[in-house]
């Protein structure tokens, strides 16, 4: 069967879920946990995302996304290969980490019902799962690993920058302050207590679309006027032409090919390496590193792209010349005009 069309558009929002394989673990400690936040961090760097909500279970995690470009597959499959890259390497396994296909349910997220109600659906999960003892006087904020502990109970200065926990702070009509944090926890906790097995479960209304999701399953989240425009957006996506130059557009690779292209070839200019130079150079080579480095840390091009493009083999040694060496290290075998123009693309 062929895989449904991803809708993609500017300033979309989902709900992204993805499980481990064969619904095994995904985070065996904290430190998967910790890692698997960094790499999301490095994500949106690259693309621009800002996230409004995440959870992190044992086999599974759920995301509550907005793209203000309309990059969420490229994004998604940076995000997914290198967790996964990542886990393969500090486990010594081998193989695919995530099953099946991630979920990306669309969210009419200008909305505040279904914005709100997203939001507590993805905070109540350590509670539905059975990691809080709410009986037993524990908090939903006792969970660390979601963007209650870890954002919207924190000040503002203490969140990540790709964190948006303004916006869901002033859907619930509460303030950016103490009180207001407070509030939305308190606000939680009840919810816990009174509805006990039933938490982060979302009630619908009386008449809604067959094709609406209740967060489990579906495949949109909003109004059923929003289904209706998803759904000619996604006829319009369906019925371009999947030609190279479209493929290729400037859209589709703002935080792509595009980007990578551009700096690799300023780069190549600075170091004075031209085309007969660069195939012969080998792989190892600091200034073919050093742009594979920034291409692959800043914008979504995959290692074989990354390989082609500056003739270094194949994907597994980009990877393997990536790890290699840090920045610091990096910089000493650069000259420094490369090393300045590093600096500035790296931010």
């Amino acid at each position: 069967m062929a895989r449904s069309v991803r809708i993609e558009y500017v300033g979309a929002y989902y709900h992204v879920m993805a499980r481990g394989n064969r619904r095994e673990a995904i985070f065996f400690d904290d430190d998967d946990r910790r890692f698997f936040l960094q790499v999301l961090a490095e994500a949106c760097g690259q693309t621009g995302w800002q996230v409004h909500a995440w959870v992190l279970m044992g086999n599974h995690y759920h995301l509550f996304l907005e793209t203000p470009e309309a990059n969420l597959v490229a994004g998604m499959k940076w995000l997914q290969i290198t967790v996964a890259r990542r886990f393969n390497i500090r486990h010594g396994k081998g193989g695919h980490l995530f099953g099946d296909r991630y979920k990306a349910i669309l969210v009419d997220g200008g909305q505040p019902y279904y914005y709100e109600t997203l939001l507590d659906y993805i905070h109540l999960n350590p509670a539905r799962g059975g990691l809080i003892a709410a009986e037993k006087g524990e908090s939903i904020l006792d969970y660390r690993w979601s963007s209650l502990a870890g954002g919207y109970a924190l000040p503002f200065g203490k969140r990540a920058k790709w964190f948006s926990a303004a916006a869901g702070l002033e859907v619930m009509g509460l303030k950016d302050s103490t009180s207001g944090r407070r509030e939305m926890v308190e606000r939680l906790d009840r919810r816990i207590l009174e509805e006990g097995d039933r938490s982060g479960l979302v009630p619908l209304p009386a008449e809604v679309d067959a094709r609406m999701s209740h967060l489990r399953r579906g495949w949109y989240w909003g109004r059923q006027e929003f289904g209706q425009q998803m759904l000619k957006l996604a006829g319009k996506l369906v019925g371009k032409s999947r030609s190279r130059s479209y493929r290729r557009s400037a859209q589709n690779l703002a935080h792509g090919e595009q980007q990578a292209e551009q700096w690799i070839g300023e780069g190549l200019r600075i170091a004075g390496v031209d085309a007969p130079e660069l195939e012969a150079l080998v792989g190892s080579d600091a200034r073919k590193v050093a742009l594979a480095k920034l291409a692959w840390e800043k914008t979504t091009v995959s290692q074989g792209w990354i390989a082609r493009r500056l003739v270094m083999g194949s994907p597994a040694n980009v990877s393997q010349a990536l790890r290699r060496i840090s920045w610091k290290n990096l910089e000493k075998k650069l000259s420094p005009g490369l090393s300045k123009f590093l600096r500035k693309a790296r931010g």
